[in-house]
């Protein structure tokens, strides 16, 4: 309706070009808004004060001539012209019933387009260190990005998911000192297990599977394996934020002195305890991810970046840019040449490559492969992170606009918040395994992204209205029972005849579904521009008041008039109103469905 009445006012403002002096388009500015009181119409424009800017003329004497040469439209009713010159539109019912056949015909593809034609994206998103179980923290992001991915390429966008395995850092070291030493535990060697090491019972999981599987090949004495090594303070309780801060880069020496014992006695068994580790957390996540909806067109390996020599290609590239230097022994990226707030380290003293090394490779692989426009979904601590690596991008490719990043804020539970590190936390799977995998993800999508979450367990499991993914779910239920009774009756629905019958919708409850029903292309388009897939959620809740109040308020289904005592139903054996308003709920069963599906959420036929 918006598209339409835009064409009207772009013909007016054409056709009075001649009249206001100038000829003239329509302005960047202009705005056509649903209105907020119905007696101010159903739409209104500021075109008229948009373009009187530079005229020297009243802006509502702009508006009287461009409601002068507004064009016929079986569409408007009237226009009316209000306050400094805002232009108001009154539609008539027709233009409100004509979606009911557009969404009919058009079934799924209603508000869509699946053409692929705006481009291709590569949108990179959850991508949690394979070390432990997803937490709850890591399913914000998984349902944050599959969701808009999906609106992403139900809105002219060529998507594509991705993956990044983080298998090349530190961290995949600590896990795998953290196997083999509760291997060597479960072998009978008595060694204390480093505060600084991943404790969880996974970890147990794996060192016993490498028992069975190998016996003691991989057993050194507990003498070898401390050898040298200073033991490992404890943080005492009570002590000072210095104390507690040179305490923890003791344990963080120690555990990196344990994973160079490790890789000097197990020589190349060290990587077969690697790949064990990562084989198994990258299966847990793998299921998860599977169990919640979730899928990748491509899971990419770190290390099969560092591997291929690729890391340092792209970092010769900037070199040959001029963008790269020495200093203190480490190579540095010039990053503040482009906007960041000092320059990076790109490889240290010692020749090893930060992790911003090869994250920036990563990502100019990912133009490289022929991705104009990156997503990337990233966790709320890294926000310090987006500047160096927009940096790196635009000194490759002198591009700003290349690299679009959506942080994720913290979710909580009644338990608190979650790290890894602890042996006790809430995994993604554990909140799937409570609340169901549909309010699980919805749940996630009624905040915005950038606001924290607050997650409301034991509401998301409850069958209420007060529940938001049960009451929009009921609403598709609701639908599907009254098309069960017609069934039962007999009795069919044809959509071809809806047409002709579509008058009859004349409710105030009717009017306010129709309205509803319009706004999903609208609505669509905006979560995609805004990446905000929140609005969906939000217009899913605001369709299933709308049906909700409908069918509280009106009978669907007709009383044959067999079974109509005197003075009973005054719709006694109506098809006509029947057929209408069946069309009218078939059509919110259509919206629901697909918006349903685009949030990864079901859209059951009973409940």
């Amino acid at each position: 309706m918006k598209s339409h009445l835009q064409a009207l006012l772009g013909s007016a403002l054409a056709s009075a070009s001649s009249a206001l002096g100038k000829p003239m388009d329509l302005p960047p500015g202009l705005q056509i808004d649903a209105a907020k009181d119905a007696r101010h119409g159903d739409f209104a424009t500021n075109l008229a004060l948009v373009v009187n800017k530079g005229l020297g003329r009243p802006p509502r004497a702009v508006a009287e001539l461009l409601v002068q040469h507004l064009p016929a439209s079986e569409m408007v009713e009237r226009v009316e012209i209000a306050g400094p010159g805002f232009i108001n539109f009154f539609l008539t019912p027709a233009a409100f019933q004509a979606v009911i056949p557009q969404i009919l015909q058009q079934g799924a593809a209603y508000g869509c387009d699946r053409s692929g034609a705006r481009g291709r994206m590569l949108v990179e998103f959850v991508s949690a260190n394979p070390t432990g179980p997803m937490h709850v923290g890591h399913g914000r992001g998984a349902a944050y990005g599959d969701s808009l991915a999906n609106i992403l390429a139900a809105t002219g966008w060529d998507v594509h998911r991705e993956y990044y395995i983080n298998d090349a850092g530190r961290q995949v070291d600590i896990l795998t000192v953290s196997v083999w030493l509760r291997y060597l535990q479960a072998c009978g060697e008595n060694l204390p297990f480093p505060q600084r090491a991943y404790p969880a019972d996974y970890i147990r999981q794996t060192s016993e599977r490498l028992k069975q599987s190998l016996g003691d090949a991989l057993r050194h004495p507990a003498e070898a394996v401390l050898a040298g090594i200073p033991a490992e303070p404890i943080v005492p309780a009570g002590a000072d934020e210095k104390t507690k801060a040179a305490l923890k880069t003791q344990q963080e020496n120690y555990i990196d002195a344990l994973i160079e014992r490790a890789r000097s006695l197990l020589g190349a068994d060290y990587a077969r305890v690697q790949r064990a580790g990562l084989e198994d957390q990258l299966a847990a996540i793998r299921a998860t991810l599977e169990a919640f909806g979730v899928r990748f067109d491509r899971w990419y390996s770190e290390k099969s970046l560092v591997d291929s020599g690729f890391a340092r290609t792209a970092i010769e590239r900037l070199s040959a840019a001029g963008h790269v230097y020495a200093q203190d022994g480490a190579t540095w990226l010039r990053t503040t040449s482009f906007g960041d707030e000092k320059d990076r380290v790109l490889f240290k003293a010692d020749g090893a490559a930060t992790y911003f090394a090869n994250d920036l490779a990563y990502h100019v692989d990912k133009l490289d492969r022929g991705y104009p426009v990156l997503l990337d979904v990233w966790g709320a601590d890294h926000h310090g992170y987006i500047a160096r690596v927009r940096a790196a991008i635009e000194a490759l490719t002198g591009r700003t606009d290349a690299l679009h990043v959506q942080l994720m804020q913290f979710v909580t539970l009644s338990s608190g918040r979650m790290g890894k590190r602890s042996g006790n936390f809430v995994t993604l799977q554990d909140l799937i395994d409570e609340a169901g995998k549909d309010a699980t993800r919805f749940f996630y999508l009624l905040r915005s992204h950038d606001q924290h979450l607050e997650f409301d367990i034991e509401l998301a499991r409850s069958q209420s209205n007060d529940n938001p993914v049960f009451y929009v779910q009921y609403a598709h239920a609701r639908i599907c029972s009254v098309f069960r009774q017609l069934a039962e009756r007999g009795q069919t629905f044809a959509m071809e005849a809806a047409a002709a019958s579509l008058h009859r919708l004349s409710e105030p409850q009717e009017k306010h579904l129709l309205t509803v029903l319009q706004k999903y292309p609208e609505v669509l388009a905006a979560s995609a521009a805004q990446f905000a897939p929140h609005q969906l959620a939000f217009y899913l809740r605001e369709l299933a008041d709308a049906l909700h109040s409908y069918y509280n308020a009106h009978k669907f289904l007709t009383t044959p008039r067999s079974e109509n005592p005197p003075g009973g139903d005054p719709e006694v054996d109506d098809t006509e109103l029947q057929t209408a308003r069946l069309a009218l709920i078939a059509a919110t069963r259509q919206v629901l469905g697909n918006a349903l599906e685009l949030l990864g959420v079901g859209a059951p036929e009973s409940m």
